[in-house]
C-alpha cells in the first residue's frame, strides 16, 4: 500500500512539474518559419454578434511569439444587410490581469477589401486583451478578445495548488499513522500491565 501511494505521489509530481509540449507543425509544415503573412490557419478565430453587427476576428500567425510580427484581421458586417462596416476601427491592447488598467493604442485602421488589418509585435511573452472599437449610427461598439503571445502557461497556479494539496494530504496521512501507532503501543503496554 505504501509503494502504491509513493508511486501515485511521484506520478502526480511528474505531471505537475513537466511543462506542456506544443506542436511545431501547422498543416504538416514546420511552424517556426511561418509569419503573419503565411497562408496558415489563425491561432484564434472568433465570431460574435454585437449590436447591429456580426464581427469575426482572426489572429495570425498560428503561434504568435514575442519580438515577431503578427496581425489581427477583423471583419464587421451589418446583420440586416450583410454590408461591411465602412468606417475605421481603433485597436488597443492591455495586459490580461486584474490589476492592469494601462492601455496602449496599436493603431486605427481603415477598411481594406472588407477587412480591418492591424499589425502587432510584443516584446514579452504573456496574456493580453486586444480591444477593437468603432462607432456606427452614433453608437459605440467595443469588442475585447484574448491574445496569448509565446508560452504563457496558466498551469503554474494550478500546479502549485495540486502540489500543496498532495503535500497536505501526505502530512495528514503521516500524522494519523503516528497517532494510530502510538495508540497501538499504549494499548499493548496497557494489556501487559493488567
Amino acid at each position: 500500500m505504501r509503494k502504491i501511494r509513493l508511486l501515485l505521489l511521484l506520478v502526480l509530481a511528474q505531471l505537475c512539474l513537466v511543462p506542456p509540449l506544443f506542436a511545431h507543425h501547422v498543416l504538416g509544415r514546420p511552424s517556426y518559419s511561418l509569419n503573419e503573412d503565411s497562408n496558415t490557419p489563425p491561432s484564434m478565430q472568433v465570431e460574435t454578434q454585437i449590436g447591429k453587427f456580426f464581427v469575426t476576428y482572426m489572429v495570425f500567425p498560428a503561434f504568435p511569439r514575442a519580438n515577431e510580427p503578427g496581425r489581427i484581421n477583423l471583419y464587421a458586417t451589418r446583420i440586416d444587410s450583410g454590408e461591411p462596416y465602412a468606417g475605421q476601427v481603433t485597436f488597443a491592447v492591455r495586459n490580461d490581469s486584474w490589476f492592469s488598467s494601462e492601455e496602449e493604442t496599436l493603431g486605427t485602421q481603415p477598411i481594406d477589401d472588407g477587412v480591418f488589418r492591424q499589425g502587432f509585435q510584443f516584446s514579452h511573452d504573456g496574456k493580453y486583451i486586444i480591444t477593437a472599437r468603432f462607432e456606427a449610427d452614433g453608437e459605440p461598439y467595443t469588442i475585447d478578445f484574448p491574445l496569448t503571445i509565446g508560452d504563457a502557461s496558466s498551469s503554474t497556479p494550478i500546479t502549485v495548488a495540486v502540489i500543496a494539496i498532495v503535500l497536505f494530504l501526505a502530512a495528514i496521512n503521516v500524522i494519523k499513522r503516528k497517532q494510530l501507532l502510538r495508540a497501538k503501543i499504549r494499548a499493548g503496554q496497557g494489556s501487559d500491565h493488567a
